[in-house]
């Protein structure tokens, strides 16, 4: 089977799609702050080249795909969200090209349903400038929920602006959009008294009747990972019981 790595791989979203993977008979490496095969911070630039040191280390004959999961959620500072979210992914999928290159691998970002709601076009654009000191500078002017969909409108489109050269590559990429997911973290706002009531009649609100688990972020991801989706790249999938749909009815 294939040789895999992903980021944020310890915990929530991310735990659930490396244990899918290994499920499926491949080799997975995960990065994470803990509880890692390598454990490395990726809101910094010391971090990543950690990070992609031990990935090139581990699997120098070549990936067969790459999930950078690893991300903070709306309530992280900014500037953190700034950092981790954007950068920490598109750097390390960038340093790992020549390796997914090697095995005509694929690369599955995450996004999420919010994206869409980023209502900071300034913020997007210097983040897809790639310039991290300025999109810090930027992300003091802004909340945490505009920096969390702002650097998840980004990926995607960060991924769209170079298909060409990852398919050139051999490369398939695509991102998924979970909408909101019960995980270890979610559940202590669902817990929290302030915002329990709110969250749950967020979670009312969903068309199919149910939050989202990891493992259906999971499934997905194993499919689009798979050769069953050999003809499927730039794409990005809606994994949220209907949510984006219901919200926005005459946009595709």
């Amino acid at each position: 089977m294939g040789n895999f790595a992903i980021t944020g791989g310890a915990t929530g979203i991310g735990a659930a799609i490396r244990k899918r993977m290994m499920d499926d008979g491949h080799s997975v490496v995960v990065v994470d702050i803990q509880q890692a095969d390598v454990v490395a911070d990726l809101s910094n630039p010391t971090g990543r080249a950690v990070a992609l040191a031990a990935i090139r280390e581990r699997c120098n004959e070549g990936l067969d795909g790459f999930i950078p999961c690893a991300g903070v959620a709306s309530q992280a500072p900014p500037k953190l969200t700034t950092s981790l979210n954007y950068y920490g992914t598109v750097e390390l999928v960038d340093g790992l090209r020549d390796l997914l290159s090697k095995n005509n691998g694929s690369v599955l970002l995450v996004s999420s349903n919010s994206a869409p709601m980023c209502d900071h076009p300034d913020y997007i654009e210097i983040l897809l400038e790639q310039d991290e000191a300025a999109a810090l500078v930027c992300a003091d002017s802004i909340n945490g929920h505009q920096a969390y969909s702002g650097t998840k409108q980004a990926i995607v489109r960060w991924m769209r602006r170079n298909i060409n050269e990852f398919s050139a590559q051999g490369i398939r990429i695509n991102a998924i959009a979970p909408g909101y997911t019960q995980t270890p973290m979610t559940k202590k706002v669902e817990e929290d008294p302030a915002y329990g009531p709110a969250i749950k009649e967020f979670m009312d609100s969903i068309p199919i009747g149910r939050p989202g688990q990891p493992e259906d972020m999971a499934n997905a991801a194993s499919f689009l990972l798979s050769n069953q989706a050999s003809f499927i790249t730039g794409s990005l999938l809606f994994i949220d019981g209907g949510h984006d749909a219901m919200i926005r009815p005459d946009q595709i």
